[in-house]
């Protein structure tokens, strides 16, 4: 278990490097003055020039890539120099040698210059809430509609089924999100009472914040469709293929119901893809949250992110990749531990 650990682990480390090197690069290559943008086109060449220095952006790219890979990784090996103001952490002197274990360090915004990390941690709840609303869609309406699918299989009910987690699945998340807001939103928004565009922290008349949980409800299905689609599907094919085998013929031979016989002998056997087709599409989902916020201006990660890249403030926009980099890799071994503690069969190798 703890050479698995440690190998995926390392693999991650590696993966996150080559995020950092390869978008980095592009950003840092990209022919767009940041300092432009904060400062506006009519500010003058001098003080343009300063803050170029001030932010490192005057040097050879190359550099620029090697401090942002020095300033996030947790570990410091070099000269004195090497210690930023900014860095969280301990460091030993040995010599003119300087090692040191520090908190990643991932700079401050270009835009509102408030520390990246701040910024991130205070979108990513939004996030998470989100996530977590459209996965308990997919859980629940996926896991049903497969069951209603595989239990009247060939008749009007399983081609609605099939023919509408199709189209689902077909549509970007932001199609939909588009759709959804305009419909319900905007036109029928006197019926619906749910706001086109909003966050789940909103100010109110006081200037104080206050939790609107109804502006959570049209992101999440607009992000809950493909997954839904997806775990219907496969519920229904993991269904039939277990009705047929040889255990569950026998407890329908012994008089047991329909419904004792999914519950008991059909549903846990059918669940070991869906989990897995879950676990993943959680880390997808918080990917695909980028547009679906941007679009209902929902201010968690995905906001912020695309915010960044319209602003070109480079800083938000790799720590916020970073992040989300982490994120896949931490939840796709969890997602390995929990596979192979449902199914004994399967071993952690390294």
């Amino acid at each position: 278990m703890w050479s698995y650990l440690i190998s995926r682990l390392s693999y991650g480390l590696l993966v996150l490097l080559l995020v950092t090197v390869i978008v980095s690069s592009i950003v840092y290559l990209s022919p767009v003055d940041p300092t432009r943008l904060t400062f506006g086109q009519r500010m003058d060449d001098a003080t343009v020039a300063l803050k170029r220095q001030q932010l490192g952006l005057d040097q050879p790219y190359h550099h620029q890539v090697l401090n942002y890979i020095i300033d996030v990784s947790p570990i410091v090996i070099g000269s004195h120099k090497v210690w930023k103001e900014g860095y969280s952490g301990r460091y030993l002197s040995i010599g003119s040698i300087l090692i040191g274990i520090k908190k990643p360090f991932l700079r401050e915004s270009y835009q509102s210059g408030r520390s990246v990390s701040a910024i991130i941690m205070g979108a990513f709840p939004n996030t998470l809430y989100l996530t977590l609303l459209a996965i308990s869609l997919a859980i629940f309406l996926g896991i049903s509609l497969g069951i209603f699918a595989a239990l009247y299989k060939g008749t009007w009910i399983d081609h609605t089924i099939i023919f509408t987690c199709t189209l689902g699945y077909s549509v970007p998340s932001y199609v939909t999100a588009i759709v959804l807001g305009v419909v319900f939103g905007y036109y029928l928004r006197d019926l619906t009472g749910l706001n086109i565009q909003g966050s789940l922290f909103e100010l109110n008349d006081m200037g104080d914040d206050i939790v609107v949980l109804k502006n959570l409800l049209l992101p999440a299905i607009a992000l809950g469709i493909r997954p839904v689609s997806i775990v219907a599907q496969l519920m229904r094919s993991s269904m039939l293929q277990v009705i047929d085998e040889k255990h569950v013929l026998m407890a329908k031979a012994k008089g047991l119901t329909p419904l004792q016989v999914v519950r008991s002998h059909v549903l846990r056997n059918a669940l070991n893809p869906v989990v897995t087709a879950l676990s993943g599409w959680f880390a997808s989902l918080l990917a695909g949250a980028f547009f679906v916020e941007f679009i209902f201006n929902f201010k968690g990660l995905g906001f912020v992110t695309v915010n960044a890249l319209l602003n070109y403030d480079i800083p938000v926009v790799l720590g916020a990749l970073l992040f989300t980099s982490s994120l896949f890799i931490l939840i796709n071994i969890a997602v390995d531990i929990m596979y192979a503690a449902i199914d004994p069969r399967i071993k952690l190798k390294a």
